[in-house]
């Protein structure tokens, strides 16, 4: 038997930094030019999630540091980086 996504993702931890190592550089851009937003679509953890007022949020504590959402912003205006030495996800198996 297969175990959901979430239950997978409950298995990791995360130890949080302060700082973020996601930042959209122009939240104006992912409304003006970007069709469809994918990165709202494309992340396995809804990192990204559209707001009132047509914001798009950041929730970096839940981050996997797949890059995916780097790859999907055809406009390069997601600013991506690892974390700081010790901070991340640690992934566990089992």
């Amino acid at each position: 038997m297969s175990m959901p996504l979430e239950g997978k993702l409950f298995l990791d931890r995360f130890k949080v930094d302060e700082e973020s190592h996601l930042r959209i550089v122009d939240g104006e851009k992912c409304f003006k030019e970007c069709e469809g937003q994918p990165c709202l679509h494309l992340c396995p953890a809804n990192v990204y999630r559209l707001e009132e007022g047509d914001r798009i949020s950041v929730n970096y504590e839940g981050c996997l540091e797949c890059g995916s959402c780097r790859i999907a912003c055809r406009h390069l205006n997601i600013e991506w980086r690892f974390p700081r030495g010790g901070y991340g996800i640690s992934h566990k198996f089992g």
